[in-house]
């Protein structure tokens, strides 16, 4: 379940991301470089490399293979990469927790595309990781992700002042949080 390809809205998929997608997400960064800067942290020029991303997906491929993160690719028709969601900081025993993360490209936001693709990773944290809930946390302006997290049944519980370092300055944060169920922990 989690390994498959969930198609989701608009001829775009969800798939576990790969190191072959290296180029692919070089690409989309760089493409929504602009548009995504003030809700991401500065990153070196070499990030939107085929180079960075081969590092970054390296990383996030070590850390999934020992179940810390999740990290998906949003895909099109054509495999090529329009997207990311990321479950991080997975934590099992009595929490059952994980961050989540997501970005759209500037190509295809505002299509509810960030929707479908929070709303299937949330189904698949419940029924494929065994997580118990979600958190998410926005900068203060971010109503668009704000709506896409309401959207998808996530509750606000507060302000985390200077949270994340995000766009060059420490940045205070909307915190979000969905309950995936009430069951007890399994495995």
């Amino acid at each position: 379940m989690i390994d498959d390809t969930h198609p989701l809205t608009d001829g775009v998929g969800l798939r576990p991301a790969a190191l072959g997608d290296a180029e692919s997400f070089a690409e989309a960064y760089t493409r929504s470089r602009a548009y995504m800067r003030r809700w991401e942290p500065v990153r070196p020029d070499t990030f939107y490399t085929v180079d960075g991303q081969v590092r970054r997906l390296t990383g996030l491929l070590a850390d999934r293979d020992a179940g810390r993160v999740m990290p998906w690719a949003l895909t099109d028709d054509q495999d090529r990469v329009v997207g990311a969601v990321t479950l991080a900081s997975i934590e099992r025993g009595p929490f059952r927790n994980a961050r989540l993360g997501y970005w759209i490209d500037v190509g295809r936001a505002g299509r509810g595309l960030a929707t479908a693709a929070v709303t299937r990773v949330c189904e698949l944290a419940r029924d494929g990781l065994g997580l118990h809930r979600i958190a998410a946390g926005t900068v203060l302006d971010n109503t668009a992700s704000q709506r896409v997290l309401a959207k998808c049944g996530f509750e606000l519980y507060g302000t985390a002042p200077r949270y994340l370092h995000i766009d060059g300055a420490w940045q205070d944060h909307r915190m979000f949080q969905r309950i995936l169920h009430d069951g007890p922990p399994q495995g």
